[in-house]
């Protein structure tokens, strides 16, 4: 995602309410999210569906490799040797 300019991607929501389609434009244009403030503090982040949409491909693989590291802390790991050899025994038949 590209870094967030304050200068142009904050703005007023009353302005995004006037200016919705241009907002939009420079959303899918930039692939820069905009922050709408409501009396002076931040209330929603605009994103484009592109960014959106790998944001939380991106957080499934963080979890996943989370549960992963659990598990293996936990000693649910199995050596590469024996997963190479189920995987052999099973797809050459």
């Amino acid at each position: 995602m590209a870094l967030l300019r304050p200068s142009v991607d904050v703005r007023p929501v009353t302005e995004f309410r006037a200016n919705t389609s241009a907002v939009l434009e420079q959303i899918h244009a930039t692939k820069r999210p905009v922050i709408l403030t409501q009396h002076g503090r931040s209330a929603a982040v605009l994103l484009d569906v592109d960014v959106y949409e790998s944001l939380v491909d991106e957080v499934a693989v963080i979890r996943d490799l989370r549960v992963a590291e659990a598990q293996l802390d936990a000693g649910m790991g199995i050596p590469h040797e024996v997963v190479e050899k189920r995987l052999r025994q099973r797809y050459q038949k």
